[in-house]
């Protein structure tokens, strides 16, 4: 039986934080990068302007309600907020969730993913390279911040929401191998589940280099592994000369990196995804210039019609798993900042919705 199970990635930097007001100016969210952003070249897609939905502010529960429903009614099963844990306590961005979880509201399901990266204000380059001022430091303090952190993420994961795979919560890491005792990290959280009344912790680690770092994060204790293939075009696509010859045109030329969503697209699943523990990610379109004008990289041509293509491809990829290993990743559902949503816009409407809602659809015939 086919039965993907979309779980689509969900930022919650939508709202001001005393942090981005400091770093950024009053009022900060992802829409301002969004509005200050510019045409950088003749087929650039620009502007962006969101649809329906409107300049959202993630602390209106009405939002949250809207863009469940949207979901839900298009083929989606849950978010996947990004959930940021710097250590000692320190979070940021979690007001949305937070909220999500203690008014029991939207009805909608839904699992976190540990986002554990410092945060920079980042100055970016023309080549693409960049550096920055440190905002927050992601930190591993020890054995009772694990703790602690296990105990503030336990009530959600008891939620009825909550999704599951083999009757145990997902938790997906972003960077696994950057934490510094990862191994320690899964065995301990597994350890308190049972202690807690749980079956055990589903841990997915997410990655952009399957090839390299496969091994070293099954060697942690992770279930599974959520691939991101947004950039193996650049890698793989072309010899290291014409890359080369690329990057020294874009930069000669005052262009951010350019490459057509119908090339890069057929390399985001591959033969790999259709392993039972490795989950593939469909991936609407990406353009960055918004946070990093020149220094961003640029999927152009994308179309619901390329998008429904690919996943459909995603969907062939996991249909030989159990059901409940019949993961998709959608990255993402609104990360307006790197063009890089499923939310409608101006543009296309709830285009993209629809085509992921035929292929969910199909799937149940």
């Amino acid at each position: 039986m086919i039965n993907p199970r979309f779980i689509a990635l969900y930022l919650p930097q939508f709202h001001p934080t005393e942090t981005n007001n400091q770093a950024y100016g009053e009022n900060f969210t992802e829409w301002s990068n969004l509005k200050k952003s510019r045409k950088l070249f003749a087929r650039h897609d620009w502007p962006t302007v969101p649809g329906e939905l409107g300049y959202y502010d993630l602390r209106d529960p009405a939002v949250r309600q809207a863009q469940a429903d949207l979901a839900r009614a298009h083929g989606i099963e849950a978010f996947c907020y990004y959930h940021y844990w710097f250590g000692n306590g320190r979070m940021e961005l979690e007001l949305p969730f937070r909220e999500v979880l203690q008014s029991d509201q939207p009805d909608f399901p839904f699992c976190l993913c540990w986002a554990n990266q410092s945060w920079h204000k980042k100055f970016w380059n023309a080549d693409g390279s960049h550096h920055g001022e440190l905002l927050v430091e992601q930190s591993y303090p020890g054995d009772d911040d694990v703790v602690q952190h296990f105990h503030y993420c336990l009530p959600a994961f008891k939620d009825r929401r909550y999704v599951k795979v083999d009757g145990k919560p997902v938790f997906m890491i972003y960077r696994a191998l950057e934490h510094p005792d990862a191994r320690q990290f899964i065995q301990r959280w597994q350890q308190l589940a049972v202690e807690n009344g749980l079956p055990g912790i589903f841990f997915i680690a997410q990655t952009e280099r399957l090839d390299v770092e496969e091994g070293r994060l099954f060697e942690l204790g992770v279930d599974g592994i959520n691939t991101i293939r947004l950039f193996d075009h650049f890698k793989l696509a072309t010899s290291r000369f014409k890359r080369t010859l690329k990057k020294l045109y874009w930069r000669l030329a005052r262009l951010p990196r350019i490459t057509p969503y119908a090339k890069a697209a057929p390399l985001f699943v591959t033969e790999q995804e259709y392993r039972e523990n490795i989950y593939p990610s469909v991936i609407p379109g990406w353009d960055h210039t918004p946070r990093s004008g020149l220094g961003g990289t640029v999927l152009t041509g994308s179309t619901p019609v390329l998008f429904e293509k690919h996943v459909a491809e995603a969907v062939e990829a996991v249909a030989g798993k159990k059901p409940e290993h019949q993961l998709i990743f959608i990255k993402s559902w609104n990360e307006w900042g790197e063009g890089n949503y499923l939310e409608p816009d101006q543009r296309h409407g709830r285009a993209y919705l629809e085509a992921l809602r035929r292929v969910a659809g199909h799937c149940k015939k």
